[in-house]
């Protein structure tokens, strides 16, 4: 059931970011004669008045299209003001931009949404164990040890770890006092625990590490707020802090490729992530919806082919010499560009399908 609904909150993020481009051209009485969730061929199509609405096989995103003056079943002329390669710079990148500010606007309406559902938080209930919020490499001893970001360390090498901060500093001396040595864990994994083994690595620093973020285990507790400025300002806060925090990874992936790159995930990847926080808590689907959310729309603003990043990219050369690129040049700059995101895309969906117990599993 949660592997189900967190496919189904990708799916709700893609037509979001989606239906921004629509709205933003409709609005301004643009033409629009496709919209698409997935590539590759159609499923399910339903032909209106003015747009064909689709589902397609492959779900790694969408499109909405415009008709061009070129095309051969177009019935609009070639001058028509209301194509879209005939309107100002202005109108054309308001629509290019609006699939990222309606996927930012989401982010913030979920973020309202639990805060006005499930309560604002109050204390912080602690709980047994200490969390790992975050495996910072998948190379990281932690990685190939098995663990996984949403673990819940329970002992250490046969030490019950309570409630309280104390836990995390008893775990760290535990790990630095066994410099490439094995150090047994129990975890708890959703309604499962298990035990793992891990060998702390000696950092640069000369430090042993396993490569993991560690916080105190334990859940706030809530209350219902009757106060909607108190629910909006909760949200505010917590959109601002999942933003800062997901544009410095980003920052990190583009000055430190080489290390970081392990932590890309492909939708594989993040549905496997969306399963395990949501098997352990279905209320942390809401952050998790989120922080998706602010993740598809930082991806696409970026200035990379085949993103929305890369039109508005052609746009600003278009503001800054008086005329656009030539068409084909575009053409062929967004097609090499969808290969190449397809391809990478391809090659992470294999790398996390092995990565999955269910695929481990069968080969032990």
């Amino acid at each position: 059931m949660s592997v189900l609904a967190v496919i189904s909150v990708i799916a709700l993020l893609i037509f979001v970011h989606e239906l921004g481009h629509f709205l933003a051209a409709r609005l301004q009485g643009i033409h629009v004669n496709r919209f698409s969730i997935g590539f590759g061929p159609i499923l399910w199509k339903f032909q209106g008045t003015r747009t064909e609405y689709a589902l397609r096989a492959l779900p790694l995103g969408g499109f909405v299209g415009f008709p061009m003056d070129e095309d051969s079943d177009t019935s609009f002329a070639p001058d028509d003001p209301d194509l879209l390669q005939n309107r100002p710079v202005m109108d054309r990148a308001i629509v290019m931009s609006a699939g990222v500010i309606a996927n930012l606007l989401f982010a913030y309406l979920v973020f309202v949404i639990q805060f006005t559902s499930v309560g604002v938080p109050q204390d912080f209930v602690p709980q047994p164990g200490v969390l790992i919020p975050q495996v910072m490499s998948n190379t990281s001893p932690a990685a190939q040890a098995g663990i996984k970001a949403g673990d819940i360390i329970l002992a250490v090498d046969n030490q019950m770890l309570n409630q309280g901060e104390e836990n995390v500093q008893t775990l760290i001396d535990v790990i630095q006092s066994s410099p490439n040595q094995p150090v047994d864990l129990l975890l708890q994994r959703g309604k499962q625990e298990l035990n793992l083994t891990v060998t702390p690595d000696v950092s640069p620093e000369g430090k042993p590490v396993i490569g993991v973020q560690l916080y105190p285990n334990g859940r706030f507790s809530y209350k219902r707020s009757t106060d909607p400025v108190e629910v909006l300002k909760f949200a505010a806060d917590e959109f601002q802090r999942v933003f800062v925090r997901t544009a410095q990874g980003f920052l990190a992936l583009a000055t430190n490729f080489s290390e970081m790159s392990s932590q890309v995930s492909s939708p594989v990847g993040i549905v496997d992530q969306g399963r395990t926080m949501a098997d352990s808590n279905i209320i942390s689907l809401f952050p998790f919806t989120a922080l998706i959310s602010v993740n598809l729309a930082i991806i696409n603003i970026l200035p990379l082919p085949a993103l929305d990043g890369g039109q508005l990219a052609f746009l600003l050369v278009e503001a800054l010499t008086g005329k656009p690129l030539p068409r084909r040049l575009q053409e062929s700059v967004m097609q090499t560009g969808l290969l190449l995101f397809l391809g990478l895309g391809g090659m992470l969906i294999a790398r996390d399908i092995t990565r999955l117990e269910i695929f481990q599993n069968v080969f032990q």
